[in-house]
């Protein structure tokens, strides 16, 4: 009978389609690095502090920090003191994008981080556990002369976590206390080419609103976006792999349903994962250049993570269905132990990002991260999802033991089998040792990038070529897994080769129907059982 494609491919042919993924794999690297620009771009801004004047600060003014309708500005907060402009009446604007600048849908999102320069006064430190609350308004529009439309407005509150690193004494008055950036904004979508800030620190000391937060003297913004040539790489590369990913599988499963027998465990597990590889392919990205979708990057984190719930999924199953000395085989129930934490970790982190991108489809100001109860939610999130990915680090390392103890003890009786059932298992112990390897190396060097990417600059130059790294690690690592799902597709489609019928009388010494794999493509009408007592008196004989 016919067993998987793995188990009939000669080692040259082998060899062959590993070369062939090899080169893909590299120019999945390389285009990243050499074509695509860094992925992200950080623009700083400085805040413009205007004068609001009018009593009722309840109603919308919008104030610009530049251009023909720019606010009366104040060139520093010393002014403002001298002037007797009280706190309630400064309005910090950030406009977003800078001068003769303007936003794209390419930039696909907006981040941006907050940081306060607070200068030391004796008499006006920061207390400790110190909130600031900002009350915002945010604002487009996409051209240079109609009214800005209010987008969001919130009043939202942040801790400020501060140190200073010199003694607090009046002669290091002046001096700015050394603060953490402070979450911001975060936007999923670019739809609009011109953004407007608006911040106030409205102080009310009687209720303890904004006092004891030292003396700010100045709002700085970095604005984080995606680079638009990054994004068309991107888009480009996902449209590719959507219908070669798409290919393979409808291949692969016409395959299996050919055969006489229904399909195994391992195969649908395959397939299944096939369909999330296609699932976060498919470039929806697209309609985000033109609809104002600002759920795109909550999508976007559901579609990997079930990718990365499945591919867990498989490596326990994979490995579980090599063990010929297991009774429980071709059931997913038998498994639960083992993806059960892969199902708990997936489902907290799942509530984190709804916790947190959820809210902000709402509210852009929004973070989790912004009280002590968002703060220990968050953190129980994380640390139950760090428990249940230990437990299955250690399950998986486990039964990769046991499979490959199990695999050395049927090599010993390897010497008493004939030439050609040895050679056969010889080849079959290979192969699942080299996709074991393969597996382990996409796993190590999906680290090995990231680390690398935290730890090195963005790109190197090398004469008049110059190597993005960040680009290459996202299109590379991206690839790789693509080119890892291809390859199982391929080499665990059912072979038409018909080896068991006419070698069941010769060398291999096994009755027709009861053919021994090493691999789960089982195509005998016993229970693993039977055939592992039947290849154990074999190897007697």
């Amino acid at each position: 009978m016919a067993g998987a494609i793995i188990e009939n491919m000669s080692t040259k042919k082998l060899c062959i389609v590993g070369g062939i993924l090899l080169i893909f794999q590299v120019v999945a690297f390389l285009v990243g690095g050499l074509i695509a620009p860094d992925p992200t771009a950080a623009v700083p801004y400085m805040a413009a502090k205007c004068i609001d004047l009018q009593k009722d600060h309840h109603k919308t003014k919008w104030f610009i920090p530049w251009g023909p309708d720019q606010c009366n500005k104040l060139r520093d907060l010393d002014e403002a003191v001298n002037r007797q402009i009280e706190a309630n009446n400064i309005v910090f604007a950030i406009h977003i994008p800078l001068p003769k600048n303007e936003m794209s849908p390419w930039f696909q999102f907006i981040l941006c981080i907050l940081h306060m320069d607070i200068a030391f006064k004796t008499n006006n430190q920061i207390r400790e556990n110190a909130k600031v609350s900002l009350d915002v308004h945010l604002g487009y529009r996409d051209d240079t002369v109609s009214e800005w439309t209010e987008m969001a407005h919130a009043v939202e509150t942040r801790k400020l976590n501060c140190t200073f690193g010199a003694p607090k004494i009046v002669e290091h008055e002046g001096k700015f206390y050394d603060c953490d950036f402070l979450p911001f904004m975060e936007i999923g979508t670019v739809a609009h080419k011109y953004y407007l800030l608006n911040i106030r620190l409205p102080v009310n000391e009687k209720a303890g609103i904004n006092v004891g937060i030292g003396e700010i003297k100045d709002i700085r913004l970095v604005g984080i976006h995606q680079n638009g040539g990054f994004t068309k790489v991107w888009f480009a590369m996902k449209t590719f792999l959507t219908p070669s990913i798409f290919i393979i599988m409808v291949w692969y499963w016409r395959r299996i349903m050919q055969m006489t027998r229904p399909p195994v465990l391992l195969e649908k597990i395959i397939f299944t994962l096939g369909i999330s590889m296609t699932f976060i392919n498919i470039p929806v990205e697209w309609f985000s250049i033109g609809f104002d979708w600002t759920w795109m990057l909550l999508f976007g984190d559901i579609r990997q993570g079930i990718f990365y719930a499945m591919l867990l999924s498989f490596w326990i199953i994979f490995c579980g269905e090599h063990m010929m000395d297991q009774n429980e085989r071709n059931r997913f129930a038998a498994y639960w132990k083992q993806v059960g934490p892969i199902a708990v970790g997936a489902f907290c982190l799942f509530a984190f990002d709804m916790c947190e991108r959820g809210v902000q489809l709402k509210n852009p100001f929004y973070s989790i991260w912004a009280t002590d109860v968002g703060t220990e939610l968050a953190m129980a999130f994380i640390i139950v999802a760090g428990i249940c990915l230990c437990l299955y680090f250690l399950f998986l390392c486990f039964m990769v033991f046991q499979v490959f103890r199990n695999i050395s003890g049927k090599q010993s009786s390897l010497p008493s089998m004939s030439k050609a059932r040895r050679l056969h298992y010889e080849g079959l112990i290979f192969r699942f040792k080299f996709l074991m390897l393969i597996t382990l190396a996409c796993a190590a060097m999906t680290v090995i990038f990231f680390i690398f990417n935290q730890v090195t600059e963005g790109h190197w130059k090398w004469g008049d070529f110059t190597f993005h790294w960040n680009s290459a690690f996202f299109t590379g690592i991206y690839g790789m897994w693509n080119l890892y799902v291809f390859a199982l597709m391929f080499l665990y489609a059912p072979s038409h080769k018909n080896y068991g019928e006419d070698q069941s009388n010769g060398d291999l010494g096994v009755n027709t129907g009861e053919e021994l794999q090493l691999t789960t493509t089982i195509t005998h009408v016993d229970g693993p059982t039977q055939v592992y007592k039947l290849a154990r008196k074999e190897a007697q004989e």
